[in-house]
């Protein structure tokens, strides 16, 4: 079996209104992570969230990102940003070179605060449910001008994925 090489710029793209992610390496090519570059735009929040099997790795290549990934004090629904854990941990702002893993189970989030685009490298074992997972919500995003929260709470259900604070897409707040 030969390895492979991605060239900057390539790979299969799936652009929708909230983000555009690049496929790098997949289940396809046998790799045991998936792989994908991800553009954020400003003002787009994943949302709190957690997976019941899902093992990420995000690290940031360009532009800032508020990240955190550990079990708060207390979990509210609106919002994370000023969650704390029981060591003193808050969100960050990560900047060119920050990295993230979250295991199993761990709640986190990330969200472009700024005005301009970061972005960054993802990867999710095991492969190849995030693929299959930004494939569907890639439909759901294009099937209108408003995104149907049910239709990405059904897929979040199917892929393990409890949802805690709500995802949003949006200009950032004011500081």
């Amino acid at each position: 079996m030969d390895g492979l090489v991605i060239p900057p710029g390539e790979g299969r793209k799936l652009v929708t209104k909230a983000q555009e992610v690049t496929f790098k390496v997949t289940g396809a090519h046998g790799g045991f992570a998936s792989c994908f570059e991800v553009l954020v735009p400003p003002g787009f929040d994943v949302g709190a969230h957690t997976h019941e099997d899902s093992k990420e790795f995000f690290y940031v290549l360009e532009g800032e990102l508020d990240l955190f990934a550990f079990e708060p004090i207390k979990r509210t629904e609106e919002g994370w940003q000023d969650w704390e854990s029981p060591d003193g941990e808050r969100v960050i702002r990560a900047g060119v070179g920050s990295c993230m893993f979250v295991p199993p189970g761990c709640p986190h989030a990330f969200t472009n605060p700024t005005d301009k685009p970061a972005r960054m490298l993802f990867q999710s074992y095991p492969a190849p449910d995030h693929e299959l997972y930004f494939e569907e919500i890639v439909e759901i995003f294009a099937a209108g001008r408003s995104v149907d929260s049910g239709a990405v709470q059904r897929l979040r259900d199917r892929y393990g994925i409890t949802q805690i604070t709500p995802l949003r897409y949006g200009p950032p707040s004011p500081a």
